[in-house]
């Protein structure tokens, strides 16, 4: 269930800022602290709460579906940018525990947009129409965190070299050691985006995020931006996650191992045992242009700024440009004949 957040002063909707890390009303100005909000509708509720389902929104095109709150309106998909979104309402969802809020707003998100397409010389004028540049959205993606032991026993046949000269003649000695190795390690808060329709390449692009501004869920944070129902659940991922964390423990085992000249693992062993895992909402800015038949993503970290996508290359502008070296060369070499 969702609170639909109004301004206290004039009624009007009011939605989160991720600058100022507060509820802000765009009609009158007014600011109000997440828990604010919360003790607000808290004292309400005492007497005569009123709550309204999360508004849902499911595209035929696509089947994303994505969430939002009562003041938000998802006008096209933003995964496939279709226009024809089914409204529903969507009741008893399992809600997130963590929630990083957006530390980007949506102008700074635009400008970087515009200064990611300047670096493709060949970028089709479309990509940075202000049409293109408004569909723009922040959204939440659901990921599942995850925290895991691990105990690693590793053993590996190691060299040394040394050299010694006798006379006129070098020798040269290669020496063995027996390496045995047992590290215990702790991996916290491992992420794996539980999105079907996010690319996991460019999701694990993205990271890393500042988890120490991780906060408990509370639905203001929500306000203005977008958020997916997640597709994935926590044991559905528990493969793709253990996979990742079993390359972290033996590359931290074998990082224990130094000075030698040869390392053969000939045993390893890791042993995983996990310990939680929680549902968090992390911010992502994200456009989806398609051109030519060919669906282009820009994605950027909407706490951290870091941006991951690629841009395609007009075949019009291409051709330009070619055309524009052409005469360039054939110029160059005309001059060199006259002087010739």
């Amino acid at each position: 269930m969702v609170i639909t957040y109004k301004c206290p002063n004039c009624g009007a909707g009011l939605e989160f800022d991720s600058e100022k890390q507060m509820l802000v009303c765009g009609h009158c100005g007014t600011e109000k602290s997440v828990e604010e909000m919360e003790q607000m509708e808290q004292e309400e509720s005492k007497s005569a709460s009123q709550t309204n389902d999360f508004k849902m929104f499911h595209c035929p095109v696509c089947g994303a579906e994505i969430l939002t709150d009562e003041h938000t309106s998802a006008t096209f998909c933003s995964y496939c940018g279709s226009t024809a979104l089914i409204e529903s309402r969507l009741t008893d969802e399992l809600a997130p525990a963590y929630v990083i809020p957006f530390q980007i707003n949506r102008e700074q998100a635009k400008e970087a947009y515009l200064r990611w397409t300047k670096k493709g010389k060949l970028t089709p004028r479309e990509f940075t129409s202000q049409s293109t540049i408004e569909k723009i959205s922040g959204i939440y993606v659901p990921y599942w965190i995850y925290d895991y032991d691990t105990h690693v026993k590793l053993r590996a046949d190691c060299t040394r070299i040394r050299t010694e000269r006798r006379g006129d003649t070098e020798y040269t000695h290669t020496d063995h050691f027996d390496v045995y190795r047992e590290v215990a390690a702790a991996f916290e808060k491992v992420p794996a985006d539980a999105s079907e329709k996010m690319d996991d390449d460019v999701m694990d692009r993205l990271e890393p995020f500042d988890y120490s501004a991780m906060k408990q869920f509370e639905m203001p944070y929500l306000s203005g931006y977008l958020a997916e129902k997640y597709n994935f659940t926590e044991d559905e991922l528990k493969s793709r996650i253990e996979k990742r964390i079993h390359q972290y423990a033996a590359s931290t085992t074998r990082e224990t191992i130094g000075g030698y000249a040869s390392v053969n693992v000939l045993q390893e062993n890791v042993n995983m045992a996990e310990k939680k895992a929680d549902y968090v909402l992390l911010p992502v800015w994200m456009l989806n242009y398609r051109y030519q038949n060919k669906n282009y993503q820009f994605a950027m970290n909407g706490q951290t700024g870091k941006i991951v996508g690629k841009l395609p290359a007009s075949k019009g502008r291409a051709a330009a440009w070619f055309a524009g070296v052409a005469a360039s060369v054939f110029l160059v070499l005309s001059v060199i004949g006259i002087l010739l």
